[in-house]
């Protein structure tokens, strides 16, 4: 600015001497103002292209567990982001992110608030915080991104961002996503901070991290997608959850005629300490898939299976939780003694933007011991681009020392 108001003062003092030598009957010519460098101008464009993003999500939920007073939150959350257009292939985001109570002590914020003692966890924490910011550029077929970011990879069980609470789970990290090679996409990153669910002012808030996640996958076999990845995690203040996963998935669908369809997963993993952990263990993971139906009806039988060794049961710190082993939310930490998951899953589309989910599970020890069953029911309407409403209910009831869990759930989404 101080070089533009310079340079017209020098014009304007040169324009004033022309004018002096010349006869006075001839009439001066105004000095045209200085063009506006290239860089700056693009720099303007960049951030006039940019896209803006809103999202609101107002949610009741009640939750009871039978050792504890039931819980009743009614929340908002406000998520406000900007990302900019490309400057010099460069781009750069920015995401805030409100979670507001009506009655902060009429639910336990995961131990924050003391008037919440004795009641039923529901972990939407009232905070405020930055959810994303970072720095973007692409190198041909090369996706580099730099800052606090969401991660998904494959189905989210070993790393998703666990939309389902209202402060979704990011990560300080420097991510790389490659397709350079036909059919094949690689991923690398690595983690320097995990920005958890729990809010910033949670002592398990956030993880120092020194994780590494690789991740490939390619669509260039007959039948589905093949993925193999190493998830190698250490967390200084989280020592129990370091482990390194290897493991493969192979998933698809197939179709078997005008409108009836089959769909398939199977995995397999092992892991083990690593890092900063203090366990000795080695586990491993098992799930089998199978569905069939047609575009309007699904249905599907799982069997999962999260083993255990020397009283460590196997670990997915990093997942979005809520959405394997039941919506009641029991286990979201594995048991000791491992974890057995048999379920069924039935989906119905319906006109207007209606969608009816039903799950059943059944769930047992590593070691073969009853853990109890549970009922998920979920509604959704999809009412426009803009509004969804849904309304959700999860029903754990235990065959063990574990107690029993209901939670009912009423949601409208708008997104811009």
């Amino acid at each position: 600015m101080l070089r533009r108001a310079f340079g017209g003062l020098i014009v304007s003092l040169a324009a004033a001497g022309l004018s002096a030598a010349e006869p006075a009957q001839k009439p001066t010519v105004p000095a045209a103002a200085p063009a506006a460098p290239a860089s700056e101008g693009a720099f303007v464009d960049a951030l006039k292209s940019g896209k803006l993003s809103l999202n609101l999500r107002a949610r009741w939920e009640n939750a009871d567990q039978s050792n504890l007073e039931p819980s009743d939150a009614v929340t908002l959350r406000t998520r406000l982001g900007y990302t900019t257009g490309a400057f010099h292939g460069f781009k750069l985001s920015a995401e805030f992110e409100d979670i507001s109570a009506l009655d902060a002590d009429s639910y336990n914020q995961s131990g924050l608030n003391p008037g919440g003692a004795g009641k039923t966890v529901i972990a939407d924490p009232e905070t405020t915080e930055v959810n994303q910011v970072w720095l973007g550029t692409t190198l041909d077929k090369t996706d580099v991104k730099v800052g606090r970011q969401r991660l998904v990879l494959d189905n989210q069980r070993f790393v998703g961002d666990v939309a389902w609470r209202q402060n979704m789970q990011t990560f300080d990290a420097v991510g790389i996503t490659d397709k350079t090679v036909d059919k094949l996409t690689l991923n690398y990153a690595y983690l320097w901070q995990i920005n958890r669910v729990f809010g910033h002012e949670h002592p398990q808030g956030t993880w120092d991290s020194d994780s590494h996640l690789i991740n490939a996958s390619t669509t260039g076999i007959p039948g589905g997608t093949l993925a193999g990845y190493i998830y190698l995690l250490d967390f200084e203040n989280s020592a129990a959850n370091s482990c390194a996963t290897y493991g493969i998935s192979f998933a698809g669908t197939r179709e078997m005629g005008e409108d009836f369809n089959l769909a398939y997963r199977a995995e397999y993993a092992t892991q083990s300490d690593y890092g900063s952990s203090t366990f000795s263990y080695r586990n491993d993971y098992l799930l089998g898939e199978f569905g069939a139906g047609t575009d309007m009806v699904t249905g599907l039988l799982g069997y999962e299976v999260l083993g255990t060794d020397n009283n460590v049961g196997f670990k997915t710190p990093l997942a979005t939780l809520h959405a394997f082993n039941g919506w009641a939310d029991v286990f979201l930490n594995t048991p000791n003694a491992g974890l057995e998951d048999l379920y069924l899953k039935a989906n119905a589309t319906l006109p207007r933007g209606w969608t009816v989910t039903a799950l059943y599970h059944q769930f047992e020890t590593d070691l073969g011991d009853d853990l109890g069953d549970e009922w998920d029911l979920l509604v959704s309407w999809k009412i426009n681009k803009q509004f969804t409403t849904l309304a959700k209910a999860a029903s754990f009831n235990s065959d063990s020392t574990l107690p029993d869990v209901t939670k009912f759930w009423v949601q409208v989404d708008f997104v811009f």
